[in-house]
Order: structure tokens, then sequence, then C-alpha cells
């Protein structure tokens, strides 16, 4: 199974294709798509868009998994971060891939086995995983490959269709 995981957001959006075969994860292709400040909104989630349909057509993900949103303190970052998200699932519905959410806890506990871990844990633990010389950067490119390893943790198993009942 090939996986695109997906850390959103709308200055950085980190994302890391593995594949999962015979009990192995294997790094593919990742990084992330960057936005420029000063660039208007707008344009900026065009580029997110265009940008992960790129990765899509080179990849040919079976799946995609996405850290599930979850409200910080600053509300207009949470806005923009949803709006960034929005067109992340569009790329993702237009190319008939299922699409999969994971909170945080979710996936520090798939990757670490411990919901409290701490990120240098999760990015450690990823980066072993994967067998890579060292951890990707910027963070949100660990953390998307996290998400992608979280998913075939869960995919197939009672745990997803627990997970999907939740939404």
């Amino acid at each position: 199974m090939r996986i695109l995981g997906i850390d959103p957001g709308y200055a950085i959006v980190g994302y890391g294709v593995i594949e999962f075969s015979g009990g192995r994860y294997y790094a593919i292709d990742y990084g992330a798509v960057t936005t420029e400040p000063d660039t208007p909104f707008p344009r900026r989630l065009q580029q997110i868009y265009t940008g992960l349909q790129s990765v899509i057509i080179k990849n040919d993900p079976d799946a995609v998994s996405i850290e599930r949103l979850y409200f910080q303190n600053n509300q207009k970052t949470a806005i923009d971060v949803a709006q960034a998200r929005g067109v992340i699932l569009l790329a993702a519905q237009n190319s008939n891939i299922p699409v999969s959410e994971y909170t945080p806890l979710q996936v520090k506990m798939a990757v670490t086995g411990y919901g409290q871990a701490h990120k240098p844990q999760v990015m450690e633990m990823t980066r072993r995983l994967l067998k890579l010389d060292k951890v990707p950067k910027p963070d949100d490119t660990a953390d998307a490959l996290a998400i992608a390893i979280c998913h075939a943790q869960c995919s197939g198993t009672s745990l997803r269709s627990i997970l999907n009942q939740r939404r």
C-alpha cells in the first residue's frame, strides 16, 4: 500500500509518501509545499492545491492520511489552516483517493506506542521505522511521514473501523 501523509498548514504543508509492504515501511518521497507570507491568501491556497496535485500525480498513492484539525488559541490561524486543509482534501478527492484523518494523539500512539510522546521522540521513531539517515526537515515533513505510518498501522484493522465511526 502506498500512503501519502499530509501535515496541513498554509505556510508549510508537509508531505510524506511511504510504501507499506510485508509489515515494513519504505520512504518513497517527502518534502513540503511552501507559500510565501506576502502572497495573497487565495493564491497561497492555489499553490498548495497545485503542489499537492503534483505530488499525487508523481507518487500515485492508494490512500491519503491527514492530521485532523484541532483548535488552537489563535482562531485566525485555525481558520486559515482549515481553509488550506479544504484544498488539500479537494486535491485528494479530485484524484479519487480515500482520505483518513488522525489526531496527534493517534499518530503518537501508532508511531511510538505512547500517546504523550514528545515531538522529538515521534520524529526519531519515524526516522528509525523508515531507516532514514536523519530526521527529515522541515518538521512538517517528518510529521507527514508519521501520519502516513499511523495510517499503515491502522488501515484494515478494527481500529480503523472504530475511528471512522467517531466522525
